[in-house]
């Protein structure tokens, strides 16, 4: 089955701040993450920076890499994200699909996901999303193939300070999800 992507997406307008609202697991974040985060800037070429962070026991974990799109002369919101891993030694590029599979007329809420199925997000530009609407983007997920029985809630019990003011966790947090934790 196809999966439909969002036809014109305007990187502009989603630039910014997104919380993830609710993901699949995955062995890249932390499994006690909490307040993750991402924050997109457009660049003057027209590829994306990418700061995604969460939190864990206090500390914050990130990592940086770029979006692009996947291919310049389509319309479908299909982009490409490389980071380069372990953070805090880059040298291994790994790259991915990201592909924006709905997103609201205000940009407020978004379905991400990624041809295999594998990866999936909800995200909004608040930290808390209204339930009808969240039970919206599950259901869209479900009409595009995804289990969404994988789906887990990301916590966000209190807004985490601005990235220069918290303490970091040297990459650890991406030592420890190899491993599982």
């Amino acid at each position: 089955m196809a999966m439909q992507v969002v036809r014109n997406l305007d990187l502009e307008r989603y630039a910014g701040r997104w919380y993830e609202i609710a993901c699949f697991p995955s062995r890249f974040q932390p499994k006690t993450g909490t307040n993750t985060r991402a924050t997109y800037t457009l660049n003057p070429d027209g590829t994306v920076k990418v700061v995604n962070e969460t939190w864990a026991d206090g500390r914050r974990g990130h990592i940086e890499g770029t979006a692009w799109r996947a291919d310049p002369a389509s319309d479908e919101a299909k982009l490409k994200v490389r980071f380069y891993v372990p953070p805090f030694l880059p040298l291994i590029p790994v790259t991915g699909d990201y592909w924006v599979l709905h997103i609201d007329a205000d940009y407020q809420y978004a379905l991400v996901g990624q041809p295999s199925r594998n990866y999936l997000w909800i995200l909004c530009r608040q930290p808390h999303m209204d339930e009808s609407v969240y039970k919206e983007l599950v259901e869209r997920a479900k009409e595009e193939g995804y289990d969404v029985s994988k789906l887990r809630k990301t916590a966000h019990p209190d807004p985490p300070p601005e990235s220069e003011q918290s303490p970091r966790d040297g990459g650890m947090w991406w030592v420890k999800s190899i491993f599982g934790k």
